[in-house]
């Protein structure tokens, strides 16, 4: 392999591993988001209106995260762009 293959795979790879931490920590900092806001005191189930909430509250993390995490792909591609062609 040369040596652009070689960064390439290595970008590659580093993105991979960064978009793997940054949804475990999404889900983490989620579940306890919505969990505490949702679930005020927690019993042995949920209100359908707890379940709503939560469902409601992962859904607007989840969506904020593909969101960024597309405006970051997208300027790693940019500057990957840029870097490789030089």
């Amino acid at each position: 392999m040369d040596s652009d293959s070689v960064k390439k795979a290595i970008i590659r790879q580093v993105l991979v591993e960064s978009n793997t931490n940054n949804s475990r920590q999404l889900f983490e900092r989620a579940n306890e988001h919505c969990f505490d806001k949702c679930v005020p005191k927690p019993g042995s189930s949920m209100s359908s209106s707890e379940t709503t909430c939560a469902s409601l509250c992962m859904e607007k993390y989840i969506n904020a995260w593909n969101k960024v995490n597309q405006t970051l792909l997208q300027r790693l591609q940019q500057e990957q762009g840029t870097n490789f062609s030089t």
